[in-house]
């Protein structure tokens, strides 16, 4: 198994055991270059979805991705952990469903579309 995908376990097991909700991963291979894969989970509190971005960053530190940041920090509905080759969105359930992010890259994209 390689780095990327034992990374991916370890902040999917951590998102599980915190009692985060809904957890997905999707594989952004030949849709997107900004990652390798997206991670989506729901909280449910502002303090819940703080404390598992906060834990997932420590993840990524822990684990060599010194690059890596909280994106959307002021916001009580919505985080973003930046990864570089892994992506982390932790929503609260009514944005989740709005935004519809497992929707939008779980389908296929043309190639001639992909431009990220």
């Amino acid at each position: 198994m390689d780095k990327i995908s034992q990374l991916k376990k370890k902040i999917i097991q951590t998102l599980d055991s915190n009692k985060a909700l809904d957890i997905i991963d999707i594989d952004l291979a030949n849709k997107s270059s900004m990652a390798d894969f997206m991670i989506i989970a729901s909280g449910t509190s502002s303090r819940h979805i703080q404390a598992l971005s906060e834990q997932v960053l420590d993840i990524f530190k822990k684990n060599g991705v010194i690059n890596c940041k909280i994106e959307g920090k002021n916001s009580n509905d919505w985080k973003l952990i930046d990864g570089i080759d892994l992506i982390v969105h932790i929503f609260n359930p009514e944005k989740r469903k709005f935004y519809e992010l497992e929707k939008i890259w779980s389908e296929l994209i043309p190639k001639e579309k992909v431009i990220i």
